[in-house]
């Protein structure tokens, strides 16, 4: 059975005339009195008295006219819905990002931004627990419109978004600084380069992470060898940030979720600028995307990081 017929049905009951109601519906006698001979085939019912003037309607007719429209009421108000729905969802942005970015630089500078410019962002929580590729694939997938990440020529799996397809904005610096607890004089409990009959203990990123090929890069191109002994691995900064504060080891975190610890004297930096990482904070986009919203967010942010520089 198809919706037009149970519309044609309700025209028909309306007009109480095949061909009045075939105009009202836009078509031929011939093409409507056939739709209307297929629903009662449908049926198996006879749901129009043809012998009288006006037609009227069997008593299984005047039944099945309230069925009709009930169906073709919620039909319309769901389709209804379902438009408010979809434009719901083209007037939001949807956005992933790590943790530490979420804590350390979406609330304090990205959703400011994005409420001066009237762009509700989509919020994907669950990608705070996901691994770097997954960030990647999200975006190649279409199952997100932008991403912010932390950039460094190390970071591999970041280069698939290189192509011409994607676009990305620099819209902060960042620096990943080595850290440790401090002693009862307020000194470092560990400090690099470190020695190699005592080893720091080092509390670092798992390799799909996207901090530790980074820090993996940086080492290997020192003078000074840093004498490491890997106490544990976590997938977040937050996690190697309380590690360091309890003094269990040394670890490399982002400035922006150091800096209020930092100012308490509880931890230090563990070596001197030459092991601090310099990073770029990045959102990336698919250019193919014309999410009218996302279009109206990226050239905001873009007019105004040209203009005053990143976040």
């Amino acid at each position: 059975m198809e919706i037009r017929w149970l519309e044609d049905f309700i025209a028909l009951a309306k007009t109480r005339h095949f061909s009045r109601a075939a105009d009202d519906q836009n078509v031929t006698q011939p093409t409507f009195s056939r739709r209307i001979k297929l629903l009662e085939e449908e049926m198996r019912v006879t749901l129009i008295d043809r012998n009288t003037l006006p037609l009227s309607l069997t008593p299984a007719g005047e039944v099945f006219l309230q069925s009709a429209e009930l169906i073709t009421r919620q039909l319309r108000d769901t389709k209804e819905r379902c438009q408010e729905i979809r434009k719901e969802e083209e007037s939001q942005v949807r956005f992933v990002t790590t943790q530490t970015l979420f804590l350390s630089f979406y609330k304090e500078v990205i959703e400011p931004f994005c409420q001066d410019n009237e762009v509700e962002l989509d919020i994907n929580m669950k990608s705070s627990s996901w691994l770097g590729i997954d960030f990647i694939n999200s975006l190649m997938d279409q199952k997100c419109d932008i991403m912010l990440c932390y950039w460094h020529p190390a970071i591999n799996f970041i280069r698939a978004l290189d192509e011409d397809q994607y676009e990305h904005i620099v819209v902060a610096k960042e620096t990943l600084i080595p850290c440790s607890a401090t002693d009862a004089n307020g000194e470092p409990k560990f400090t690099l380069p470190g020695m190699k009959r005592k080893p720091l203990p080092y509390i670092g990123y798992y390799e799909n992470s996207f901090l530790q090929p980074v820090i993996h890069h940086h080492l290997q191109r020192q003078r000074d060898i840093p004498q490491l002994q890997t106490l544990s691995e976590n997938y977040h900064s937050v996690s190697i940030k309380a590690m360091v504060k309890e003094g269990y080891g040394i670890g490399w975190i982002p400035k922006r979720l150091m800096l209020d610890t930092l100012n308490y004297g509880k931890v230090a930096l563990a070596g001197e600028e030459n092991w601090h990482i310099p990073l770029e904070i990045r959102l990336y986009r698919s250019k193919l995307n014309q999410n009218p919203k996302l279009n109206q967010f990226w050239e905001s942010l873009k007019t105004h990081v040209q203009k005053n520089g990143p976040l």
